[in-house]
């Protein structure tokens, strides 16, 4: 058997105890043999600014830096009025910078999104999608995640308890594999 893909999990809340945290994590814990998951943090990067360009913060360097190791990326976000939150959109654009040399480009990309709302995150879903097309990220277009109802799906530990919630997060997995292997760089 070959190496699993290494792939970034970025999640959009900086909430220790956020749903889409533990959404997150379960997909850590249902990932297929193929895949070698891991969250990489975004809520110290400092805000985007191009006047640091030509001497970039040092947490922006090791950030591109692993972005650009990465076989993989999948983003796990809430939905903040009807977007990706702000630390999560930052960290795009951190990723994405200087023009013309963004650690994104050509990255696999899946997007899983979760709410107490029965939608699910799906205005922040598609909202980010619009982002990974001009990123030159392919975005796995099926099957679509949007996980509703996710205050209901976790214990007081953050253990997911649905069952059918995990075996569907496997499956996204699978798929995500699959898509990986078809569009890796």
């Amino acid at each position: 058997m070959s190496n699993p893909r290494d792939v970034v999990v970025i999640v959009g809340s900086l909430r220790k105890a956020s749903l889409n945290r533990r959404l997150a994590r379960t997909l850590i814990e249902v990932a297929p043999a193929a895949l070698k998951l891991e969250i990489v943090e975004i809520g110290t990067l400092p805000l985007y600014n191009q006047d640091l360009d030509d001497d970039p913060p040092s947490a922006w360097t090791a950030f591109r830096e692993r972005i650009r190791s990465a076989d993989g990326v999948i983003f796990v976000t809430p939905e903040y009025n009807r977007s990706v939150p702000a630390p999560l959109k930052n960290a795009i654009d951190v990723g994405s910078r200087p023009y013309g040399k963004s650690a994104w480009s050509r990255k696999p990309a899946a997007v899983v999104s979760g709410s107490p709302g029965a939608t699910g995150g799906f205005g922040a879903n598609h909202h980010l999608r619009q982002s990974l097309v001009f990123l030159d990220m392919p975005a796995m277009q099926q099957p679509e995640a949007y996980i509703g109802h996710a205050d209901k799906l976790f214990d007081e530990s953050g253990r997911m308890t649905n069952d059918s919630t995990r075996e569907f997060l496997g499956k996204v997995l699978q798929a995500y594999a699959a898509w990986l292997e078809r569009n890796a760089a």
